[in-house]
């Protein structure tokens, strides 16, 4: 399978066009047992991190119709499966708990019916390949950031989950314009590395653009780190609960006493009831607020060497006008009720090939192969076509919506960019 894909890719990158690789599956979908799976990464010299991190950019599973849609699911006329309901519920959750761990990894879950299920799965692609969709596809969710009361509960009361060393620098830039940062991700000495740029638009939104490097990149642009700034150490749990991917980010020393004993718990959601929202979230966590939005919980923020009263550089978030606050203390706006954050600033992450210029310096890996994964066992809602997952009402639906979307999205298409996305059934 492996062979099969590194042969997809190598054809990606002779397309003069930009090009979509959608695999069916991928290399941590192997069912064997741990210890056969540690001697194939020996026998191979291959590890978790460049298997599953550096190999796939985003990974999307498609939860089974036997975990939320029961009424749907039906061994009938499926000559490859045999599976019950509750098999089916377990092996579902195993496929997805093999990829715990990615740094882009959805779940779309059986909420809403089929049509709307593919239009999120589709969104989902959109947004990370930076394709915008507009309000076509919005499913009104948002990352949310809530801190957590320590200690924590035992490694027994998590589900299953990976842990992540995790390092964070802000380069020198113009703060009022955008932050700029680099990350390292590892695991057993494994790293991947992501250059992020978040820039401040006129139309008081922020966006993120994020780059995948290379070792070489990384050491190469470290150097540039600011001053003003501390690395961030973070150890970072990565697990699933009730369909939902959350990150836990616990923060070590050395750094700021403002960090020491800090732990935030990330996840995506579109719920906008408090309450409802709350009760959603792991029960063997005691969740202490939301914090989303709040500048006393911004890593930028948190990572500053100079008191948040007297420093220049606090930020406390754009303007109507576009233009970023750095105010003395915490003289910021009370957060939107409803969603948690200011209304009037929303944000949204994409995620560019390498081709993009950062600071100036133009590629920066050379060419780009941006691919992602996604897991799917909808009985009978689609089919595959060797390396292309339909819908059965629409064979073309999937390409036909993202040629939809890049025909009327305004995105210069010339340029040759390399998307991978795999969808599994």
């Amino acid at each position: 399978m492996i062979q099969i894909e590194n042969t997809f890719f190598e054809l990606g990158k002779t397309c003069q066009r930009n090009c979509l690789i959608i695999c069916d599956r991928g290399a941590m979908d192997a069912i064997i047992s741990k210890e056969k799976w540690e001697a194939m990464l020996n026998n191979n010299n291959w590890n978790n991190v460049e298997l599953r991190d550096n190999r796939y950019n985003h990974i999307v599973h498609m939860v089974s119709a036997a975990n939320g849609a029961e009424d749907f699911y039906s061994t009938e006329e499926h000559a490859c499966r045999s599976e019950g309901v509750e098999l089916a519920r377990e092996l579902d959750y195993n496929a997805a708990a093999a990829w715990v761990g990615h740094p882009y990894f959805d779940v779309i879950d059986n909420s809403t019916d089929f049509d709307k299920k593919m239009n999120r799965l589709i969104a989902c692609v959109c947004q990370r390949i930076g394709l915008d969709t507009g309000d076509r596809l919005n499913v009104n969710a948002k990352k949310r950031k809530f801190l957590v009361k320590t200690p924590l509960p035992g490694e027994t009361e998590f589900p299953p989950f990976q842990d992540f060393d995790v390092e964070h620098n802000y380069l020198q830039s113009d703060f009022r314009k955008a932050q700029v940062r680099l990350r390292k991700r590892g695991q057993k000495g494994h790293w991947s590395y992501i250059h992020t740029m978040r820039k401040f638009h006129p139309n008081g939104q922020s966006v993120e653009v994020r780059t995948q490097l290379t070792h070489r990149d990384y050491l190469n642009m470290l150097p540039q780190r600011d001053e003003a700034h501390f690395t961030i150490f973070k150890k970072r749990r990565c697990f699933i609960y009730n369909n939902q991917y959350y990150q836990l980010d616990m923060y070590r020393q050395p750094t700021h006493p403002r960090c020491r004993g800090l732990v935030l718990l990330e996840t995506y959601s579109a719920a906008y009831d408090q309450d409802a929202l709350l009760a959603s979230l792991p029960k063997f966590l005691t969740i202490e607020k939301e914090v989303t939005g709040d500048p006393a919980y911004s890593m930028y923020n948190l990572s500053l060497k100079e008191d948040w009263k007297t420093s220049k550089r606090y930020y406390a978030g754009s303007g109507g006008n576009g233009h970023t606050k750095c105010l003395n203390g915490h003289q910021v706006e009370k957060p939107d009720e409803r969603n948690g954050d200011n209304a009037s600033y929303p944000e949204y992450k994409m995620i560019l090939n390498n081709g993009a210029k950062h600071n100036g310096m133009g590629k920066i890996t050379g060419h780009v192969t941006n691919k992602a994964i996604g897991n799917d066992k909808m009985n009978g809602h689609h089919k595959l076509n060797g390396h292309r997952a339909v819908p059965t009402t629409d064979t073309n639906g999937f390409h036909n919506c993202l040629d939809n979307v890049k025909n009327t999205s305004g995105i210069n298409m010339h340029t040759p960019k390399i998307k991978k996305v795999a969808l599994k059934t």
